[in-house]
């Protein structure tokens, strides 16, 4: 993810773009001497041009940022607030939570494919390549092995002695599916205590025979309560982090 925004931005600097003459030119390849091909510049400003379209798609499902959106969307929901933090607030939390998660991961990025590739030490080919291999290892090291399993024979993928062998095609739905299922599995825990005071106060409202009082209105001044002085903003940030290996 990360070489794409900053190979994208390289490629449509101005500095380029004034080399390229002011209009796109025919399609133009160059073979080398070992039989691989290099395509034009331009050709290659169109490819990833068109490859920012599945940025999102990919920001989404090769980051961490899937297992935080989900438990920030439970953790919201069990304490009973409708839109506070709004959507907005969550999405800004998770998109800046994953950065700071997959910070060293888009370092390796940087130092083995981005910089030797703006060094021309390498192709574009190449250094896609090399960007990969970091991100496929960060999706490996979340993704649990039954998943990896099942889609390997969904997909037909031959069995292999190393998982880092797998195509990422595989990877990154049993990736996906292993975030999910971590996520909600956090989601859980983080529900249970909010569920007990919905508990004990929709039984107290009853005892005392006051049931046209709906309970979540009583229930939400102490779900607040309880969650500021256990500095619970602290606590589930700090779970998401160590919970890919962050700060341990």
């Amino acid at each position: 993810m990360w070489p794409f925004i900053v190979v994208a931005l390289l490629f449509l600097s101005p500095d380029l773009l004034a080399q390229q003459g002011g209009g796109l030119s025919a399609l133009s390849v160059t073979t080398n001497p070992d039989g691989s091909q290099d395509y034009s510049v331009t050709l290659q400003v169109l490819a990833v041009m068109t490859a920012l379209s599945f940025l999102p798609a990919m920001i989404i499902m090769m980051t961490c940022f899937t297992r935080i959106i989900v438990v920030l969307a439970i953790l919201r929901q069990a304490i009973g607030l409708q839109s506070s933090p709004s959507n907005q607030v969550l999405i800004g939390i998770t998109v800046f939570m994953t950065f700071f998660i997959m910070a060293p991961v888009f370092d390796e990025v940087n130092q083995k494919a981005l910089q030797p590739y703006l060094a021309e030490e390498m192709t574009s080919l190449q250094a896609f390549d090399e960007a990969l291999k970091p991100m496929k290892a960060f999706m490996l090291h979340q993704t649990r092995m039954k998943d990896l399993e099942t889609f390997a024979e969904i997909a037909g993928t031959p069995k292999v002695d190393n998982v880092a062998d797998l195509p990422i095609t595989v990877v990154i739905p049993a990736f996906v599916t292993s975030e999910l299922k971590t996520a909600f599995q956090i989601g859980f825990m983080i529900f249970i205590p909010f569920l007990i005071i919905d508990l004990v106060v929709a039984s107290i409202l009853m005892a005392m025979g006051m049931m046209m009082l709906s309970p979540m209105i009583i229930a939400l001044p102490f779900k607040l309560m309880m969650f500021v002085l256990v500095d619970g903003w602290l606590l589930v940030m700090g779970t998401l982090a160590t919970s890919y290996g962050v700060g341990t």
